[in-house]
């Protein structure tokens, strides 16, 4: 089997996310801002959450060597939230998403692990643009992506969503 990196910042381990992650994607993906923001991805068990990890993770990660990452603390190994870099379908280029359980939101984790996969996705990955999609009432993502250095762009639908989304764009030449 093939190893993938972990990534490390001053108070964070950013591992690939693994089966062994299911009962933490299964408490992240049914959290209210997840449902409202990112929408229901309809895991409503572990073993649901097993399949998710192996649907629409792990075939990234072995096709690109980056997909979503578990991003845990390093003072006591809690497992607070997520970050990725995706191939998403209708999208050029390369998106940046994350979420965070809420008891470890407004701490800096979310800015710390995207900075850091930011750096690794431009640096080791030879990404050369980095996009990332919200919800128009979903400000506070807005505010860290451009912290993160992106730029709203323009408006869009992706490929089976309804619903219109700000897409922020972030080129590295």
């Amino acid at each position: 089997m093939i190893e993938y990196n972990a990534f490390e910042t001053q108070r964070l381990i950013i591992k690939p996310t693994s089966l062994e992650d299911a009962p933490f994607i299964y408490e992240l993906v049914n959290t209210p801002k997840w449902l409202k923001f990112i929408g229901d991805r309809d895991i409503k068990s572990l073993d649901d959450a097993k399949e998710y990890i192996i649907n629409s993770m792990l075939p990234q990660l072995a096709k690109l060597g980056f997909s979503n990452y578990t991003v845990i603390r390093k003072s006591d190994k809690a497992k607070i939230g997520t970050c990725g870099l995706y191939d998403r379908e209708g999208l050029e280029g390369i998106d940046i998403g994350f979420a965070f359980l809420p008891q470890y939101e407004k701490n800096g984790y979310a800015f710390e692990s995207c900075t850091k996969l930011k750096e690794i996705g431009l640096n080791e990955f030879g990404i050369t643009t980095l996009n990332a999609i919200t919800t128009p009432d979903n400000t506070s993502s807005q505010r860290l992506l451009e912290k993160l250095g992106l730029q709203f762009d323009k408006i869009v639908k992706i490929a089976n969503d309804k619903e219109e989304l700000f897409l922020y764009t972030l080129n590295s030449h």
